[in-house]
């Protein structure tokens, strides 16, 4: 203890204060001799440990408070910089291992076609591409920016920088489909790996927070649909677009210059959110369809219903022949037909003629179609007279309602024409307009049916949806490798229920395109029907043995009455390596009772 005393220069006086100094000498290596009480020692170094604790604590707190204020106010984003591109000569086998999975899919997959030419054109184009994108961006996020401006304490958010970069999207290769449709199908494989530089600032009261997006990755292979394929250029109606499987992005986000999407369970959160918002916009079945021609230009119109035509009788008709007499019968058409007109029958020497002859049209737009009746004196030698004629608007008719109209024929369509003023007589027919059955199901209810239907809950009921009258609407699309023994000028014949239809003749060709349809109007479905598809060879001049058959089908039409449409390719019979392309459709009428429910 003396010894101890010496060595601090101290008196010690009691036994609380000879413990505390001891335990301090021995905790400064002043006295390794010492032997110290492990109890005492223990509570004063606990104490010590403390105290140095809870100073750090209040010394760090405000410190690190203090520079993250700092940081927070005046940090600046980096500028993205340009990638170090290198060729694969100068990259070591550990460096080429790294690049593979980034091997375009023309490489990989022999299905994928080279695009070079479509990346060479976007890499030319970008440049411009990326101004305009950009301006788009701009011009659509500012009126949502301003929105939120004044609110929140947000003095205003703007673009500090907004970019896409220089390096462009590019086709790592691009499949083309082939279907029985009027439609191409493109699947391109669109990979990105972009060095954009937008930098969004946001200025609150009293500071600003920046955020920058950095390191984008996009990969997605969309389908792209053009359908239909019309006559009128650019030879297509509208594009759709549709994802077969969820896109893959990938993104920094840097938030003061730190990236948040390092923090744990961020990064996979936003990922699948992502992926969840775009599927459930465009993943199939859902799709973005871009309207490229007006539906009223160019757009194949399908018939929606059927217009019943009676022609009853004719009153007072000019009297055109020699003996004071005329021979009347009525033509029917509908504007924006190619078909040939209906025909009464002829009334021999008859001012007042009733025919009571019922006729049944096809209506593909009832809103501009107007019905045409012409009422001719037949000659036998020279050309016909017409006696008259009148047109019936069809948006004047209630669907299914029968309306008898008695008209006044007139000399031309033009009413300031003073000739019109003579009488022409009149002519009384009765109209109704019957549309066809539309089906509006989305997706979801047609697999529902379809389940319901391979359950059995519907089987019943099977035989009562199935009648009533409809149209039988046949196109011939085409046909492949036919070949004749003397010549190839081929044509096609449709025979159904003793009737003969024909499409035009295409000379010297193995592969005709004839894409003609022919309608049949039928009281009862053509249930366990077949309908005959024959393609046919005709010599142009004359010869023996001029026609020629290059080969068959015969077509059952129960699928057809069930499932409202067929389109597919038929192997010809009697023909070694013949197609015929056909599409067939089944259209009911809609019942009274249903319509008026």
């Amino acid at each position: 203890m003396a010894q101890l005393e010496d060595l601090l220069g101290i008196k010690l006086t009691s036994r609380g204060n000879t413990t505390s100094v001891l335990c301090l000498a021995v905790s400064l290596g002043l006295c390794p001799f010492v032997t110290l009480p492990t109890t005492g020692c223990r509570e004063i170094m606990g104490f010590l440990s403390t105290f140095v604790g809870v100073v750090g604590f209040g010394i760090g707190v405000p410190l690190g408070l203090l520079v993250g204020f700092f940081l927070f106010v005046y940090s600046q984003p980096k500028d993205v910089e340009d990638p170090v591109c290198k060729p694969l000569t100068e990259l070591d086998a550990t460096a080429l291992l790294d690049v593979l999975p980034e091997v375009p899919l023309w490489v990989k997959s022999p299905d994928y076609d080279r695009v070079d030419w479509l990346n060479k054109f976007v890499s030319d184009i970008w440049p411009f591409l990326d101004k305009a994108i950009c301006a788009t961006i701009r011009n659509t996020a500012e009126p949502m920016f301003a929105d939120y401006t004044g609110k929140y304490m947000i003095e205003a958010i703007e673009f500090q920088k907004l970019s896409l970069g220089t390096l462009h999207p590019t086709f790592q290769g691009i499949k083309v489909y082939e279907t029985n449709e009027k439609e191409l199908v493109m699947k391109p494989a669109i990979r990105w790996a972009g060095n954009p530089n937008i930098t969004l600032v946001l200025k609150l009261k009293y500071f600003r927070i920046t955020v920058q997006l950095v390191d984008l990755q996009i990969f997605v292979a969309p389908q792209i649909t053009l359908k239909p394929l019309v006559s009128t250029f650019p030879c297509f109606a509208k594009i759709v677009v549709s994802l077969m499987e969820k896109p893959h992005v990938d993104f920094g986000l840097k938030i003061l210059g730190g990236d948040v999407m390092s923090i744990p369970g961020l990064y996979r959160f936003v990922q699948e959110t992502i992926k969840k918002e775009v599927a459930s916009l465009y993943l199939w079945p859902h799709t973005l369809e871009i309207p490229i021609l007006d539906a009223s230009k160019g757009a194949i119109k399908k018939p929606v219903g059927i217009l019943h035509v009676k022609v009853e009788r004719a009153m007072k008709l000019l009297k055109m022949d020699f003996l004071g007499t005329s021979d009347p019968y009525v033509k029917l058409s509908l504007t924006g037909e190619r078909l040939s007109a209906r025909k009464t029958t002829i009334k021999k020497n008859n001012l007042n003629p009733e025919w009571n002859e019922s006729f049944k049209l096809i209506v593909k737009d009832p809103q501009s179609q107007v019905l045409q009746l012409q009422v001719y004196d037949w000659d036998k030698v020279g050309r016909h007279d017409k006696l008259g004629m009148q047109l019936v608007p069809l948006k004047l008719l209630t669907p299914h309602e029968t309306k008898e109209l008695t008209l006044d024929l007139l000399k031309s369509t033009n009413v300031s024409d003073p000739k019109d003023q003579k009488k022409r007589g009149q002519i009384v027919v009765e109209l109704t307009f019957v549309p066809f059955k539309v089906d509006n199901g989305s997706f979801h209810e047609i697999l529902e049916r379809y389940e319901r239907k391979q359950s059995g809950i519907d089987s019943s009921s099977d035989d009562e949806t199935l009648s009533g009258a409809g149209l039988l609407s046949v196109t011939v699309q085409g046909a492949e490798d036919v070949e004749g023994e003397r010549h190839n000028n081929p044509y096609a014949l449709v025979l159904f229920r003793g009737e003969k239809k024909r499409t035009k003749m295409i000379r010297k060709t193995r592969d005709p395109r004839w894409n003609e349809e022919f309608q049949f109007m039928l009281e009862d479905p053509p249930l366990h029907e077949n309908i005959r598809i024959e393609v046919m060879s005709k010599r142009s001049g004359i010869s023996f043995r001029s026609k020629e058959s290059l080969g068959y089908v015969e077509i059952n039409l129960t699928d057809v009455v069930h499932n409202g449409r067929i389109n597919q390719k038929y192997h010809l019979i009697d023909s070694r390596n013949g197609l015929v392309h056909v599409e067939i459709r089944w259209t009911t009428v809609e019942d009274r009772d249903n319509a008026t429910a």
